[in-house]
């Protein structure tokens, strides 16, 4: 593997990472603070695509807008979808025990699937890159590398610092980070935690919707797309640790960089190095890298 490839390799890694971030840190928020399993959180970011997909040419011509355009508004229409689905939904899952929660998340997905299928259909669809984007950085003599992924990167970059200064240094931050201790606690200190759960989920739903959007013109928009993310996002929970926000950064970064390189360098086992890394990590430190509220 010479410098470029090798160059190549980590950009991806890193803009993998990042994007598994923006999914794993709303799954980590919303089971770690309240106490939901939630199997249709992998649905958000499938959302967020089609969301992508139908938004971009309704924004383009009717309100003459691009990328940014399209994002304020899937994001401004998640919002008030975690909104809702948290008030008629989820607010029921808190006294029952896993099994339930996962049984009813479960046929949530069912149902956004069915929903996907009525209103956009079976098709697998694409999502342009924007004009002023689609250009590519040399990389040595003969490889590029996409201005869009290094895009991605950094809006990604961005957000987990938002979320970041949100979390360690807001009041609001503070009682998210103390609901995810002792919910009891927050609420005898007169917490509106019934309110706080709602912001917290339909935070979590755009973030991953987020993701979706922004990861659209890269790949390929199509049915069950959530599932196979939904899945290593439990991954990067389970290492980072349950409710940590700076253990799901970190172990989504470690599950970029194996994953990655892992296909170029090891493809036969690529599919099992991220399990065998989370087996060690586990082996090591049971409960993940860092505790709740971290």
């Amino acid at each position: 593997m010479n410098l470029s490839t090798f160059l190549i390799q980590t950009l991806n890694s890193v803009q993998y990472g990042l994007l598994l971030f923006l999914v794993a840190a709303g799954l980590t928020l919303i089971f770690g603070i309240m106490g939901v399993i939630n199997l249709a959180h992998g649905s958000f970011y499938m959302m967020g695509s089609y969301l992508a997909f139908v938004l971009s040419p309704i924004v383009a011509q009717s309100f003459g807008g691009g990328l940014i355009s399209m994002l304020v508004f899937g994001v401004i229409i998640a919002v008030i979808i975690g909104y809702f689905l948290e008030w008629v939904f989820y607010s029921f899952l808190y006294d029952r025990d896993h099994l339930q929660q996962v049984l009813m998340t479960y046929a949530l997905i069912l149902v956004i699937e069915e929903l996907r299928s009525i209103l956009v259909g079976d098709d697998v669809h694409g999502v342009p890159i924007p004009d002023w984007l689609s250009a590519s950085i040399a990389l040595g003599d003969v490889m590029t590398y996409p201005v869009y992924r290094l895009f991605i990167s950094g809006v990604c970059l961005l957000l987990a610092l938002g979320m970041y200064l949100v979390l360690s240094k807001t009041k609001l931050g503070m009682m998210i980070r103390a609901g995810s201790v002792n919910r009891e606690m927050i609420q005898s200190l007169g917490v509106n935690i019934q309110f706080l759960y709602r912001l917290v989920f339909a935070a979590g739903v755009a973030i991953a919707a987020f993701a979706g959007m922004v990861a659209a013109p890269v790949s390929s928009v199509y049915p069950g797309m959530g599932q196979g993310v939904l899945i290593i996002c439990f991954v990067i929970v389970v290492i980072g640790g349950i409710g940590s926000i700076r253990g799901a950064f970190i172990a989504s970064l470690l599950i970029g960089f194996v994953d990655t390189f892992g296909k170029v360098l090891l493809p036969q086992a690529a599919g099992v190095l991220v399990y065998v890394l989370m087996a060690m990590i586990l082996l090591w430190k049971p409960s993940g890298l860092f505790k709740a509220g971290s």
